[in-house]
């Protein structure tokens, strides 16, 4: 995944230090019923598409860009899938980040599946019964996609207790 430019000029600032970052993950159905994946060039695994929102940028805008940017495929954002505070990770060059992701359910509406930026080495669209070897991330957004309801949201129900 490139960085984005406003990640550079933050890092520039605080180093390492941990980074919360907005991300938003698009899962993708077609007509037929098939999820869209990219093959990742940084990893070389199937996942869903996702990417980084930019500073005021909401997240249906950022389905929308991200799955073209690496796709070529247009969507519409339907519904929120889940919310969800990922664990923070650290990348090889010592940068640590956390996640707050929001998925969306997206339905695509036009353009051909294709491989449209370095980041991915592959697209596809996949049946949902043969689905590639895929991270239990991807899997619980494509299951909770798929799925009808509500939204998913972790520590739903829970009232913290008062000071």
């Amino acid at each position: 995944m490139a960085t984005p430019d406003f990640i550079r000029d933050l890092r520039a600032t605080i180093g390492h230090r941990l980074l919360w970052l907005p991300g938003v993950t698009a899962v993708v159905f077609d007509d037929d019923g098939r999820v869209l994946l990219g093959r990742r060039a940084d990893t070389g695994n199937w996942s869903v598409i996702g990417g980084i929102a930019e500073p005021g940028e909401q997240p249906a805008a950022v389905a929308v860009r991200e799955v073209f940017e690496e796709t070529a495929v247009r969507v519409v954002p339907e519904r929120v899938v889940l919310v969800e505070a990922l664990p923070s990770l650290t990348y090889p060059n010592g940068d640590i980040c956390q996640f707050m992701d929001t998925t969306l359910r997206c339905r695509a509406v036009g353009g051909e599946a294709r491989v449209n930026d370095d980041e991915s080495l592959d697209v596809a669209w996949f049946a949902l019964d043969a689905l590639p070897d895929l991270e239990e991330f991807a899997l619980t957004r494509i299951r909770r996609a798929a799925e009808e309801g509500e939204a998913w949201f972790e520590g739903r129900g829970e009232v913290p207790a008062l000071s």
